[in-house]
């Protein structure tokens, strides 16, 4: 009897490729600048707020209205009595309290998020060098802080232009007067932007980076305080090295004169240590930002 033949009994395939719509990438494959970009524009976006939910918005407004509310009260006064109550200068020292606020809630939504996911790996999956994060995540809180003191100051300037008696004169003047305090607020956002960073980077947990930013900015407040009451006049002028407010303070009665301490004879002394300082500052932005770049690179190991 002839035996069955195995096409008979070969089972029919069943199996279907069902086409749902995937498709290769044809379009232009973006580089490494193109990376960075993006990142340091979702960090800003983030530092304020946008794309994220109302509840994200509250401080970050709050704080700008804060500050621009002040400009705008400063702006209104000179035009009543016709001379500045402040310089610009002066606007981002008193502002500075503010700062460091915002500082405290942006940095951790900027890093400690990022640490919390665990989503580093896919980050760096892409052509995005380490550096480049940290970086990117760095000059963001930094524009964000030049903006949020910068920002009213041109308000301020704006106010003296439209209601000044000196014709075109006084409006050269007044940007003469405005320059120095915007890049007096680019210091600010540096020094201020590169500490709050690192410290934020060291912990997942918003609360406690929150917590250690405030830490570092005003508990070494009292350090100032009781050096400057020291029977030392070198002590005295060089306590502001101990705070990084007080450094910018101190960089900044060095480098502005009049436009800073005009007016405010409680304005701390720094004597002849101004260059001392600046020199402060940079190593302390140097330093913060190196510390930040190897937290990174241990990160991603």
């Amino acid at each position: 009897m002839p035996e069955p033949s195995t096409a008979a009994v070969r089972p029919t395939p069943t199996g279907v490729i069902h086409d749902i719509g995937y498709q290769r990438y044809e379009g232009p494959r973006l580089g490494r600048r193109q990376v960075f970009g993006a990142l340091y524009l979702h960090g800003l976006r983030t530092a304020f707020g946008f794309g994220r939910s109302a509840k994200a918005k509250i401080f970050p407004w709050l704080v700008v209205g804060i500050v621009t509310l002040v400009a705008v009260a400063l702006a209104a006064v000179r035009s009543q009595i016709g001379e500045p109550v402040a310089t610009y200068a002066q606007f981002a020292d008193a502002m500075s309290w503010l700062v460091i606020f915002f500082v405290a809630v942006v940095a951790p939504e900027l890093v400690s998020r990022d640490l919390r996911s665990g989503v580093l790996p896919l980050y760096f999956s892409r052509p995005l060098p380490r550096a480049d994060y940290a970086l990117a995540k760095l000059l963001a809180l930094v524009t964000a802080l030049w903006l949020l003191l910068g920002g009213p100051q041109l308000l301020m300037f704006l106010g003296a232009a439209f209601t000044t008696k000196q014709g075109m004169r006084g409006v050269w003047n007044e940007l003469l007067d405005l320059l120095p305090g915007l890049l007096y607020a680019g210091l600010w956002a540096v020094v201020f932007a590169s500490v709050g960073l690192l410290v934020a980077s060291l912990t997942g947990k918003r609360a406690f980076a929150a917590g250690g930013v405030v830490a570092v900015f005003l508990m070494t407040t009292p350090i100032v305080g009781v050096l400057s009451i020291l029977p030392s006049r070198a002590a005295n002028e060089l306590a502001g090295l101990a705070s990084p407010s007080t450094l910018v303070q101190g960089v900044g009665i060095w480098s502005l004169g009049d436009l800073l301490v005009e007016g405010d004879p409680g304005e701390m002394m720094i004597g002849g240590f101004g260059p001392v300082y600046a020199l402060a500052a940079v190593l302390l932005v140097a330093g913060a930002t190196a510390l930040l770049l190897a937290r990174y690179r241990k990160v991603a190991s």
